[in-house]
């Protein structure tokens, strides 16, 4: 069995869930996962500010506009009056469900409950027209298997133990159609996965049945060896291994978000990155095999502030460096690179919110000095220590380019640098051209 994820732009509209349905319909036994509609979830949030706000025009504003939008697609996905019946029910039932929360207090238990309604109507329409097709499909309820625990961690030996009897118990059917993103929390509440959303899901998914391959479709050919908002030429990469995947998913590839390769990876399940739009393109295939001797691409990250503290306390005292990262921990912000020296350490964040906070606590050791607005490039391949001239060929690409930090050595798949977010754009198109 394979599970196959769609994103909000391969679902859409009418039209998009149509190609959809010819793109699985290959008489395999699979599990579909769908995002909502592209724009659905941006508008609950706008709905939900409202709320929170108590400004119950605004929100009856923007669900009046959105409900339009959905009538609209159930007379273009349907050809017959009655799946057309069963779809403006189906949509009146969810838009109740949304407008009954501006009559009464609103909380993040709300909240969650109306960011939830995206993605359980696009998976209801989607049902809906392939049984109109005449395909055998099922919903496959996310909230009846999906957990996160008291730590907000999946709850992997709970999704197993309740997706595979769902399963079971309806052996005739080719297709199984769930949502991503949405769950339950560990006190039975409606929440969502949050990092990576409908990816995570289908990895979390694929884990859990055993599924022979995980396919997350999108709207580009696969990851790319640079970022082609920037860069011209770029190509799609047709092989990574799972670490190479999650530093470049990490640093700044949008096509996936990092934590979604974990549960693939610690179940050696390769992840297929395809395009919907161009669905013969080979696309990229992620897994366990490591090729050797390859760069494989240049990602950047953005929005990331440098952190460098001076103290002469520093010289020879063991200690320093556990109480400047209690710091960071303490006000739960991750830490991106580090570099240090004798007499300092530098580090970057891509979360400025308790900043002033840190940096008042970071003067207790020294002088503390702040870089906004940098970004981190991201060389990814195989940059093992045994490989000669790699490094190299990395610097002097970069040779007209001043570099704040540099980290080598941490990971055999990874060398980053930071630079001004002024610099970016030269930047990669510098290490394309001798690079690739």
């Amino acid at each position: 069995m394979k599970v196959l994820k769609f994103g909000g732009t391969s679902v859409g509209s009418a039209e998009r869930m149509k190609e959809v349905a010819r793109l699985i319909t290959n008489g395999e036994r699979k599990i579909v996962v769908l995002s909502a509609m592209s724009g659905t979830t941006n508008s609950l949030v706008e709905i939900a500010n409202y709320l929170y706000k108590k400004n119950h025009d605004g929100a009856n504003e923007v669900i009046s506009q959105l409900e339009r939008k959905y009538y609209a697609e159930i007379e273009g996905l349907y050809a017959t009056e009655e799946y057309k019946e069963q779809g403006r029910e189906l949509i009146r039932l969810h838009f109740d469900e949304i407008k009954s929360f501006t009559k009464d207090v609103f909380t993040v238990y709300e909240e969650k409950s109306i960011l939830a309604q995206g993605e359980l109507m696009s998976t209801a329409m989607f049902n809906f027209y392939m049984q109109e097709q005449g395909h055998r499909s099922a919903l496959l309820p996310a909230l009846d298997f999906m957990r996160i625990n008291k730590n907000n961690e999946p709850d992997t030996s709970y999704i197993r133990d309740n997706v595979n009897p769902l399963l079971e118990a309806q052996p005739d059917m080719d297709v199984f159609i769930t949502q991503g993103y949405i769950c339950r929390n560990a006190f039975g509440e409606i929440d969502n996965l949050q990092r990576g959303g409908s990816d995570y899901s289908a990895s979390l998914i694929g884990a859990a049945v055993g599924a022979s391959e995980i396919q997350i479709w999108t709207d580009i050919d696969g990851m790319h060896n640079n970022d082609p908002r920037y860069v011209e030429n770029t190509k799609s990469i047709a092989e990574l291994s799972f670490d190479e995947a999650a530093e470049l998913a990490y640093f700044g590839a949008k096509i996936l978000h990092p934590t979604s390769v974990l549960p693939a990876k610690l179940a050696d399940i390769p992840v297929r990155l395809l395009n919907t739009m161009n669905p013969k393109a080979h696309g990229t295939i992620i897994s366990g095999k490591e090729t050797r001797g390859n760069i494989k691409a240049v990602a950047a990250k953005d929005g990331i502030t440098a952190v460098r503290i001076k103290s002469g306390r520093m010289l020879l005292a063991y200690g320093f460096m556990r109480q400047v990262f209690e710091i960071f921990e303490s006000y739960k912000t991750p830490i991106d690179m580090i570099t240090t020296s004798e007499v300092g350490v530098s580090v970057t964040i891509d979360n400025d919110r308790h900043l002033d906070d840190i940096v008042d606590d970071l003067k207790k050791f020294g002088t503390v000095e702040i870089d906004r607005d940098q970004v981190i490039i991201c060389v990814v391949g195989d940059l093992v220590r045994e490989n000669k001239g790699y490094a190299n060929r990395i610097f002097n690409a970069l040779k007209d380019i001043p570099v704040r930090m540099i980290s080598y050595g941490g990971s055999d798949h990874n060398i980053s640098l930071l630079v001004s977010a002024d610099y970016k754009k030269v930047a990669l198109k510098s290490l394309s051209d001798k690079l690739f």
